[in-house]
């Protein structure tokens, strides 16, 4: 018969496996409300669960240190925040962070995962500056690996925590629409990126609920850039059949509108809204006009991979490496958009 486990006892408490951690592991006064540790207990005591001595033991032998081994993140004017976000919530268990960085050299790489070893770190967050598919480390074990703003190649491999971009997409468009716009265009980036993609579904599932067709003209592939949003601002805005309002791969891109609109002497948001995308540091908030602008949850993300490391080491079973986390891009108002004139 086989044995039942803390998983199964979340199950039938309706509750997370880390709350069965805390109430057999004497932690649950100040986590937990009485009536959830009784409903534990009872649930417990329906399956003939006990917790297994070993393993705990085990657990018990930690480093206090979760490595985070990133690509270039550290370098990253926004994407920086994931790191503070695992600070955050390592620091909140009683954690610290050891950061490491390849610089996507093999041989660096290489060097930062016998540097995680030689510590036995509890667990590693292998976190990437921009959404992609990842080639996972072999040295990293997928049983205390999660994967933060990045998807294994192979699917199911791995943890992961990323930004929810098909949904980031969806608000993009839906800001633009609940103004009143109708007349839409989709500066993308770059072709074959997960996120472009991702985005364009999102954008179309707002049109579509809305009872519009984009039009082919009007959604492109402007790139990342603020030279490569102003050449294609100008080719989508200079004509008098023009979109009322626009939704951009990024901020950069947005910016590169501002000029082509000022250019071609459309005034924002008076005769054209824009939608920005990442919310980026020093620059959404002091662009004229601000920009409306859809943030990335960097450090939720990397709050999220550590919180997910931790619980996991709490309660039998480890890491589910099929489970990815999707977290909301949320809307940041300000002043770039405004109902259409016409």
């Amino acid at each position: 018969m086989k044995r039942p486990t803390s998983r199964d006892v979340a199950e039938l408490a309706q509750v997370s496996r880390s709350a069965v951690s805390f109430v057999f592991s004497g932690r649950a006064e100040g986590n937990l409300s009485a009536a959830t540790q009784e409903r534990i207990r009872n649930a417990a005591r329906e399956l003939g669960y006990r917790p297994d001595q070993v393993a705990r033991s085990l657990r018990a032998r930690r480093s206090g240190v979760i490595g985070m081994l990133t690509d270039e993140i550290a370098t990253s004017p926004f994407a920086g925040r994931m790191v503070i976000g695992a600070m955050d919530a390592a620091r909140e268990r009683g954690h610290q962070v050891l950061l490491l960085e390849s610089r996507l050299d093999p041989e660096a790489e290489a060097e930062a995962l016998a540097e995680l070893r030689s510590r036995r770190v509890d667990g590693v967050v292998y976190a990437a500056m921009t959404m992609r598919h990842a080639d996972v480390p072999g040295g990293l074990d997928p049983a205390t690996t999660v994967l933060a703003n990045c998807l294994p190649r192979a699917a199911g491999s791995h943890a992961a925590v990323v930004a929810d971009e098909h949904a980031g997409g969806r608000a993009a468009v839906d800001v633009l629409l609940a103004a009143g716009h109708r007349r839409v265009a989709l500066l993308g980036g770059e072709s074959g990126d997960i996120a472009t993609e991702a985005r364009a579904v999102g954008f179309r599932e707002g049109m579509a609920a809305a009872g519009l067709a984009p039009r082919p003209g009007w959604t492109v592939s402007a790139g990342w850039q603020i030279d490569q949003g102003y050449a294609a601002a100008v080719r989508v805005l200079d004509g008098g059949d023009r979109p009322t309002g626009v939704v951009c791969a990024n901020d950069r891109v947005a910016a590169g509108v501002l000029l082509a609109a000022a250019r071609l002497g459309i005034d924002v948001p008076g005769e054209l809204s824009v939608v920005g995308y990442d919310d980026q540091d020093q620059m959404a908030g002091h662009l004229v006009p601000a920009l409306t602008t859809i943030a990335l949850p960097h450090h939720e993300m990397g709050a999220a991979a550590v919180r997910m490391l931790l619980d996991s080491a709490d309660a039998e079973g480890g890491l589910e490496r099929t489970a990815v986390r999707y977290l909301e891009c949320p809307v940041v108002e300000r002043d770039s958009v405004r109902p259409p004139a016409r």
